[in-house]
């Protein structure tokens, strides 16, 4: 354990000396430039829209910092041969796979508390309070939501050489789930076979995505989801994030390190 947190920590590190960090910073200014200019619409539906783009903006800032540092971690190492220096120490694949992962999703759940703390400053100016319990729900669903973007992303670094390759790939793969993965069972019904049973399959593989996106308490100022629900999203996203790592770890394993 303590050398898959030593990894998580290097990663940590990493990714806030490389330029990713200063731009979310600037996006998240941004962000919260636009939320304060629903003050000149005294109008309760430009505010939601507003609110929406907002969060919108950090749902896919979220999805871009996760995969593009998940994907650059193995070929990096490779490159600069440090790879080598950590496999030859007591340093196995999996706790060099887990450390990956850990330290890719803890940077990206801090990046994401700076997003949600300037919208959120924002908002609370702007409105009559926070319903703090749907905005826990909110970003901790969220949050774990991004277990399986970077999971995926550090399986696709062993298929794929380059990082832009991987990062495309996978991108396109997520917004592709999160958008349109819900509609794929009803395009099914109205499909000849043998389509019809293949993307019934596809629909049932898939991790759904789109079943963390409760922005809508944030926006609308609904009460939160019933818990039984949220620790159910929690535990679905740990079980596809495990299931991913796990057959980046047999790949890995069969893998040459050159």
């Amino acid at each position: 354990m303590k050398t898959t947190l030593a990894l998580a920590h290097l990663v940590i590190l990493e990714m806030v000396r490389r330029k990713d960090v200063y731009v979310l910073f600037v996006l998240t200014t941004l962000l919260t430039l636009v939320a304060a200019a629903a003050n000149i619409f005294d109008d309760t539906r430009v505010v939601r829209y507003l609110k929406e783009v907002s969060l919108t903006l950090i749902w896919i800032s979220g999805f871009v910092l996760a995969v593009t540092s998940a994907a650059r971690q193995i070929p990096a190492e490779r490159e600069s041969r440090t790879l080598f220096t950590l496999l030859a120490k007591p340093v196995s694949r999996w706790q060099f796979i887990a450390g990956k992962f850990l330290g890719c999703w803890l940077a990206c759940g801090l990046a994401l508390v700076v997003f949600y703390a300037f919208f959120g400053a924002v908002a609370a100016s702007r409105e009559r309070g926070l319903d703090v319990l749907g905005w826990f729900q909110a970003i901790s669903m969220h949050w774990f939501m991004l277990t399986v973007p970077v999971a995926l992303a550090l399986a696709g670094s062993l298929l794929w050489a380059a990082p832009s390759s991987n990062s495309t790939l996978t991108l396109l793969a997520c917004f592709g789930i999160w958008l349109l993965g819900r509609h794929l069972h009803k395009v099914a019904v109205g499909l000849p076979e043998p389509g019809a049973t293949l993307l019934t399959l596809v629909y049932f593989t898939i991790p759904h995505l789109e079943l963390f996106d409760i922005r809508d308490l944030i926006i609308h100022r609904w009460p939160p989801v019933p818990w039984l629900f949220w620790l159910g999203a929690m535990l679905y996203a740990a079980a596809y994030a495990g299931m991913i790592l796990t057959g980046a770890w047999l790949l890995f394993r069969r893998r040459p390190l050159n």
